[in-house]
């Protein structure tokens, strides 16, 4: 009560609202208005659909085709530009449903979203205070816990009584420029990012021999008279075999790398190998996708393949590039498509891989390995930013009363 009394107090504020009263705390429906206009009369086909993490997106944009019934759109809200949309599905990155504002345009949307619109259009802080986390205690308070576990439940009315701030118009905007600066910020360096990972992935695929050729594309001008790239199968050049651990093994904050059927690396108290290795998952979603390089002790789950003994003709890290580049289309081809795809060691072992000499591997590697450099460095960055804005929109939005 003595917050409603007192209203919010940001812990950031610029210094020239520094000394204005503190912001009120009202509920939403006092500054918007649920739009509940039904798609009868103007026939409108365009569906959207409000995505946890890219927001109002065309449904057939979205999920490549119509998950809609087209002749069954009547009973959809119509939405402008400019709207806001809450959708009540919940993910791990939305864990009390998305709220969202329309940028694409007109469209129609499912009655089981709530479409609403601000009184007011200087509403540019209500979308930022909505991609924060401050206004989640409110939906989980009065949301039923009976409902299904993958969506709130929860009336528009209940909704519409959600406590939001209130501040003047003059200090909503300078917000609101100030976070979307930072999110523009964000998104060029996240097309940078894009951009660099687009370039690689070119690179790779002309560093290589196309399937059926023995010359790549693009080659280094030192090696342009060395010849056709050799044929090997890969259990002539390493060793095959897989680990002895499970996923309960792991250890959070164990001494040695512990790598699972998965992307993100493990830790482990114990390892089982010591030395240069290149590693696949043998079965799940990650089969023919997930690679990772090591030089070092670590550990490995039993269905993790471990590529190791490397011959001298072949580089650890040559080996590492094109095995990952190329088995995945070798998986698709030979794997029996039942639940999940899976791996058989005779599908590594008698893979064929076709190596250059030495000194043509090992320039190849350092070109990689250098981008790759400046990509990670770049990912660093997006992730600071995307970090910064995450403690800055805690510090300048206040945490909200459950109920108002």
């Amino acid at each position: 009560m003595n917050k409603q009394k007192k209203g919010l107090f940001p812990e950031l504020r610029f210094p020239e609202f520094e000394k204005e009263p503190n912001w009120p705390c009202v509920k939403l429906n006092t500054v918007a208005k649920r739009s509940t206009s039904k798609n009868k009369g103007e026939k409108i086909t365009r569906v959207l659909t409000n995505s946890a993490v890219d927001g109002v997106v065309d449904q057939r944009d979205y999920f490549d085709k119509d998950i809609a019934v087209k002749g069954n759109l009547e009973s959809y809200y119509i939405v402008d530009k400019g709207d806001y949309v809450y959708n009540p599905r919940i993910s791990s990155t939305a864990p009390v449903g998305p709220i969202s504002k329309n940028k694409v345009g007109k469209g129609v949307m499912s009655p089981l979203y709530t479409v609403f619109r601000f009184n007011s259009k200087i509403n540019d802080f209500f979308e930022q205070f909505f991609k924060s986390s401050r206004w989640y205690g409110y939906l989980q308070t009065i949301s039923n816990s009976g409902a299904r576990h993958d969506r709130m439940s929860i009336t528009s009315g209940e909704f519409m009584a959600m406590p939001v701030p209130n501040p003047s118009e003059l200090e909503q905007q300078k917000i609101a420029d100030c976070l979307a600066s930072i999110d523009e910020l964000i998104t060029l360096h996240t097309r940078k990012l894009d951009a660099l990972k687009d370039y690689k992935k070119g690179l790779m695929q002309q560093f290589f021999p196309a399937e059926g050729e023995t010359l790549p594309k693009l080659r280094f001008p030192e090696f342009g008279e060395c010849g056709k790239w050799e044929r090997k199968l890969i259990s002539s050049v390493a060793q095959i075999t897989t680990g002895g651990k499970d996923t309960q093994n792991k250890i959070e904050d164990g001494k040695y790398p512990f790598f699972v059927r998965s992307q993100t690396i493990e830790r482990i108290n114990s390892y089982s190998f010591d030395g240069e290795a290149v590693l696949t998952s043998g079965d799940g979603v990650g089969v023919g996708k997930i690679y990772h390089y090591i030089n070092g002790k670590f550990d490995f789950h039993q269905r993790v393949y471990c590529i190791y003994d490397f011959s001298e003709e072949v580089s650890g890290k040559f080996f590492y590039l094109y095995f990952s580049e190329h088995f995945y289309r070798r998986v698709m081809r030979l794997s029996a498509k039942n639940s999940v795809d899976s791996v058989r060691m005779a599908m590594i072992a008698d893979m064929e891989i076709l190596l250059p000499k030495k000194d043509e591997q090992r320039k190849i590697v350092d070109a990689v390995f250098s981008l790759q450099e400046i990509i990670d460095r770049q990912e660093v960055k997006v992730d600071s930013l995307k970090e910064h804005k995450k403690g800055l929109v805690q510090k300048i939005f206040p945490a909200m009363d459950e109920t108002i």
